[in-house]
């Protein structure tokens, strides 16, 4: 099902750019800007099995990705200033800022060097249990259960579901029937409690993925010091906020950046909502961050800037670089507006 979702979206990418389509919408729908979600940046690796090969794009790919912005005439900006512009309605430029979620160490060793050689200013939205080892990337987990397993015993809704998953196609429907039961439970804490008694039960330690994969607190203040970096505030856990208490969110957000305040000395006025989708994040949270003083918010929503957005700061769309999707056509595509106004039914605003 995963890949048949992947042929799909491939499918309709290939078309409005071979039909042409997304040139002639884009006047209509390119808006005045955009900003870039990524995660991993670093060099493609050969696994068959490699469900969150989503979230990495190589360097190469990046450096091709900031060369195909400028040659477009579309000015690379903080977060700072592109809450300015969208404030004072400045709009005689297209722009375009690059976020990243997680705070992965990769960031600093591939991406950092490529975007300083460019003069390109970029953001790192960090949830804090991540730098301080005490995060589950709990994604990540079910990948190494399932990769390391030809077969897999789960308790889901009270019965216990054997899944085989000797052939990569196996596992990846496994992973995606498990990953999408876990999203659809009521509780974040719930999901979390599954992983680690499936991660426990074949001998996978859920917290290892941060000391391997995430940033420390002194790389992460090196990267803090350049005047290009912006670190925004990504919560403390993780979770999907939507499936939490009020009190709750609430902690997550201010603890998440008042731990980045006391470890690198600057307040995060930027906050990107984990997962981010209308599922994790809606108006409850836009109101949070709003009420917390956060300059900015942004989602995983996918759309472009318009100048409505200016009044919607804690509920701004993202368009996600994917690493499924690694070729300018589609990135010229996506920037045109044309394929999130198709996802959102041809409304320039998704903010309820």
């Amino acid at each position: 099902m995963a890949r048949l979702r992947d042929h799909v979206i491939r499918a309709g990418l290939e078309t409005l750019y071979f039909s042409g389509a997304h040139r002639i919408l884009r006047p209509f729908y390119e808006g005045v800007g955009v900003i870039l979600t990524l995660h991993h940046v670093r060099p493609a690796r050969g696994e068959a099995f490699h469900p969150n090969r989503i979230l990495e794009i190589t360097p190469e790919f990046l450096e091709l990705l900031i060369t195909s912005l400028r040659s477009d005439d579309i000015d690379l900006i903080s977060l700072d200033d592109m809450s300015k512009r969208m404030a004072r309605g400045d709009f005689r430029r297209r722009f375009a800022c690059i976020t990243f979620d997680d705070g992965y160490r990769d960031n600093k060793i591939f991406a950092y060097p490529i975007l300083k050689a460019n003069d390109v200013p970029f953001a790192i939205y960090v949830p804090s249990s991540f730098i301080d080892r005490t995060g589950e990337l709990w994604w990540l987990a079910l990948e190494a259960v399932i990769g390391a397993q030809d077969e897999i015993a789960i308790r889901m809704d009270g019965h216990t579901k054997t899944f085989q998953c000797r052939e990569t196609e196996e596992k990846d429907a496994t992973f995606a029937a498990i990953y999408w039961w876990l999203r659809s439970l009521p509780a974040d804490h719930e999901i979390r409690a599954a992983v680690r008694e499936l991660a426990g039960r074949y001998g996978v330690d859920v917290r290892a993925f941060c000391d391997a994969l995430c940033m420390t607190w002194s790389e992460l203040a090196e990267l803090a010091a350049d005047p290009l970096v912006t670190i925004g505030a990504h919560t403390v856990s993780h979770p999907i906020l939507a499936k939490t208490d009020t009190d709750f969110a609430r902690r997550e957000m201010e603890t998440g950046r008042t731990r980045i305040e006391q470890r690198l000395g600057l307040r995060p006025q930027h906050f990107s909502y984990p997962f981010g989708d209308p599922s994790s994040a809606g108006a409850r949270e836009f109101a949070l961050t709003t009420e917390l003083g956060f300059r900015t918010a942004v989602t995983t929503r996918p759309g472009v800037l318009f100048p409505e957005h200016g009044a919607r700061l804690h509920a701004l769309p993202r368009i996600s670089i994917n690493g499924d999707y690694q070729k300018l056509r589609y990135v010229d595509v996506l920037l045109s507006g044309a394929a999130s106004a198709a996802w959102n039914g041809f409304r320039r605003v998704d903010a309820a």
